[in-house]
C-alpha cells in the first residue's frame, strides 16, 4: 500500500510506536507513524546537552528488550545502583552508618508488607492502607515509593497493581542518553512529525484518522498516545469508544515526576561526586521532600526531582517556582551559598505539555484490571492501544512500552 494508506496506521511516535513499527515492517507489512510533536520518542526524550528530560533508566535491565539493543548499538552504560553512593540527610545533618542502615531496613520491611498485602486475598484498597507507619523512616519510605518513584502518592494508586508493576535492578543509565537509543531504534521508519490526530473513525471496515493533514484510512490501528490525552478527549473517537475503555482510560491516569537540571561549578561541593543520590528526611506533617542526583558520568549538573503532587502544584505555579522551590531544598541541605551557586536550570514540565498531560501511569484503587483491559484489541482487531500504561508488569517504563507496542503489532498480524 501507498504512504498514505498503509496496512497499519500508529498514533505516536513514542516508544510503543517505535516497536509496533519496527514489528510490522519486520514482517512485511506497511505502516505509517503519525506523530503530534516536531521530535519522535515521546515520554523518552534526550536534548542536545545529553539530559534525558523523561526516561532516563533501563528498569530490570536484564529482563529489559533494549538493554540488547544498547549492547549491540554499542551504547556505553552503567549500573546505576553500584556506582551511586546514597546520602540521607536527616534531622539537619547528614545520616550516620547506623542510621542509614536502619533506612535500608525500613525498605526492606515496606515491600515485605506490600508483597504480603497484595497477597491477602482481600479486595484491591489504596497502596497507603497497606503500607507500614510508625517506624522512624516509614513515612519517608512511602514518600519515596510513591511519589518521587511511581509519581503519586500511595493513596492515590492500586496496591495490587503497585505490587505487581514492582521493578528490581539492575538499573542501567546510558551514557548518550536513554532518548538517544530511542530515537536510533527509530531510524528508517515512516513517521510523519507534525501531524496529530484529531480524530478516528472507525464505523466501517477500515479505520481513518483526520487532522490538519487531512485523511488517512488504513486496515487498523494502534493508539499509543498517553492515556493524559485520552482522557481530556485529545482524540475523537467515531463511534465512541466501549465503555470499559473510557474506564480503563480514566482508572490509569498520568502521575508527575518533573526534573530540573541545574548547572554547578566543579568546585561547588566537590565531594557530591558522579551519580550520588541524596534524599532527605520528612521533617513533618505536609513536608513532600525533593531528591538529588549529582554529576552523572561526571556531567556539572545537579539533577533534582520533583514527583507526585507537589509536582503538579508547582506546574501550575509555573517553571519560576519550580526552580524556587529546589534552590530552597538545595539550600537547606547544603546551605544558601551553595544554591546561589547553581546555574540556570533546565526545566521539564510533562504535566503542561498537550502531547503527555502527566508523566506515567499508575493505577487507581479498584482498577487493578484497567491495564488488561485497555490493551486488548477491539472493533474486530482493527484497533488496539498500546504503550506503558496497557503493560501489566513493567508499567510506566520504556521496557513496558516497547513490549507493548511489539504485543499490538503482533495482534495485528494474528
Amino acid at each position: 500500500m501507498s504512504a498514505d494508506t498503509p496496512d497499519v496506521l500508529i498514533i505516536g511516535a513514542g516508544v510503543a510506536g517505535i516497536a509496533a513499527a519496527r514489528a510490522l515492517r519486520k514482517r512485511g507489512l506497511s505502516c505509517l507513524v503519525l506523530e503530534a510533536k516536531n521530535r519522535i520518542g515521546g515520554r523518552a526524550f534526550t536534548d542536545a546537552t545529553g539530559f534525558d528530560h523523561g526516561a532516563s533508566w533501563l528498569h530490570q535491565a536484564n529482563d529489559n528488550p533494549l538493554t540488547a539493543f544498547a549492547e549491540a548499538l554499542g551504547f556505553e552504560m552503567v549500573d546505576h545502583d553500584k556506582l551511586r553512593q546514597r546520602l540521607l540527610f536527616t534531622e539537619g545533618r547528614f545520616a550516620m552508618p547506623a542510621e542509614r542502615r536502619t533506612f535500608a531496613a525500613a525498605e526492606d520491611h515496606f515491600w515485605r508488607v506490600i508483597e504480603a498485602a497484595a497477597a491477602d486475598g482481600a479486595p484491591d484498597r489504596p497502596a497507603a492502607d497497606a503500607a507500614p507507619s510508625g517506624g522512624r523512616f516509614d513515612a519517608l519510605v512511602a514518600h519515596w515509593e510513591g511519589a518521587q518513584i511511581c509519581a503519586a502518592e500511595l493513596s492515590r494508586m492500586s496496591l495490587h497493581d503497585f505490587a505487581a508493576t514492582a521493578l528490581d535492578g539492575p538499573n542501567l543509565v546510558l551514557r548518550r542518553g536513554l532518548g538517544t537509543l530511542v530515537a536510533t531504534l527509530a531510524e528508517g521508519l515512516p513517521i510523519r512529525l507534525n501531524a496529530p490526530v484529531t480524530q478516528l473513525d472507525w464505523a466501517g471496515e477500515h479505520v481513518e484518522a483526520r487532522g490538519a493533514f487531512g485523511r488517512i484510512n488504513a486496515r487498523a490501528a494502534i493508539i499509543t498516545v498517553s492515556t493524559g490525552v485520552l482522557a481530556q478527549g485529545g482524540i475523537a473517537f467515531t463511534p465512541d469508544l466501549p465503555a470499559e475503555k473510557r474506564e480503563a482510560i480514566h482508572g490509569l491516569p498520568l502521575g508527575l515526576l518533573n526534573k530540573l537540571a541545574f548547572p554547578i561549578p566543579s568546585e561547588v561541593l566537590p565531594e557530591f561526586g558522579p551519580f550520588a543520590s541524596l534524599r532527605r528526611d520528612i521533617a513533618g506533617a505536609g513536608d513532600r521532600p525533593i531528591s538529588w542526583i549529582a554529576r552523572p558520568y561526571g556531567a556539572p549538573v545537579m539533577l533534582a526531582f520533583i514527583g507526585g503532587s507537589l509536582a503538579w502544584e508547582l506546574s501550575r505555579a509555573g517553571p519560576t517556582a519550580a526552580e524556587a522551590h529546589a534552590r530552597a531544598e538545595f539550600a537547606q541541605v547544603f546551605g544558601a551559598e551553595a544554591a546561589r551557586a547553581l546555574g540556570p536550570p533546565i526545566i521539564t514540565d510533562w504535566g503542561n505539555d498537550p502531547a503527555f498531560f502527566g508523566s506515567y501511569s499508575h493505577a487507581i484503587p479498584g482498577a487493578q484490571a484497567a491495564r488488561r483491559i485497555l490493551a486488548e484489541p477491539f472493533a474486530d482487531g482493527r484497533l488496539m492501544f498500546a504503550g506503558e500504561a496497557c503493560h501489566p508488569r513493567f508499567a510506566a517504563t520504556v521496557a513496558g512500552a516497547w513490549l507493548s507496542g511489539e504485543a499490538a503489532a503482533q495482534s495485528v498480524l494474528s
